[in-house]
C-alpha cells in the first residue's frame, strides 16, 4: 500500500518535474505517474507526515522535513488543510480513484492560494493549471 502526505495529493496533478533534487524529482515523478495511471485502482494510505516523495527530498530528517526552522510546520499546515478540506481522516485509507475524484470535485485552482498558502511552487502557476486539467479531463469524459 502507498502512503501519501495530504498536500501531495495536489501535487501529483500539476507537477512538471521540477524540484528540490534529482532523486527527488525521480520518485515524484514515479508517484505521478502512478496517480496518474487510470488502469490502477490501489488503496492508499493519507498522512500529515513524511512520505516516499520526502524520503527522496535533500531536507528530510529522520521524522520531519528540516528545510528551514518552519519547514515541518509549514508541510504539516499545508497537509492537514488538504485533508479537511477534501474531508478525510488522518491515516485513513481510500482507493486512488477516491482521492483524485474527491480532487476533481472539491478543489478549485483558486483554492489552492489558500491550501497552499507559502508553498515556494504555487507562483509557477503548474499546480492550479494541473487542477484545472484534472477539472476539465473530468467534464469532458461525462
Amino acid at each position: 500500500m502507498r502512503t501519501l502526505r495530504g498536500h501531495h495529493l495536489l501535487c501529483v496533478h500539476g507537477f512538471q518535474g521540477m524540484g528540490y533534487s534529482e532523486s527527488f524529482v525521480e520518485k515524484m515523478s514515479e508517484i505521478v505517474a502512478f496517480m496518474r495511471d487510470p488502469d490502477s485502482d490501489v488503496p492508499i494510505r493519507v498522512i500529515a507526515a513524511l512520505d516516499e516523495a520526502c524520503y527522496a527530498c535533500p531536507h528530510h530528517g529522520i521524522d520531519r522535513c528540516e528545510a528551514d526552522e518552519n519547514s515541518n510546520e509549514h508541510v504539516l499546515a499545508m497537509d492537514r488543510r488538504v485533508l479537511n478540506h477534501l474531508q478525510l481522516e488522518e491515516r485513513g485509507v481510500y482507493m486512488k480513484s477516491e482521492l483524485i475524484e474527491r480532487t476533481k470535485r472539491a478543489v478549485e485552482p483558486d483554492d489552492l492560494d489558500v491550501l497552499c498558502a507559502g508553498c515556494s511552487w504555487l507562483s509557477y502557476g503548474v499546480c492550479k493549471e494541473g487542477i484545472r486539467k484534472l477539472k476539465n479531463f473530468s467534464d469532458k469524459n461525462k
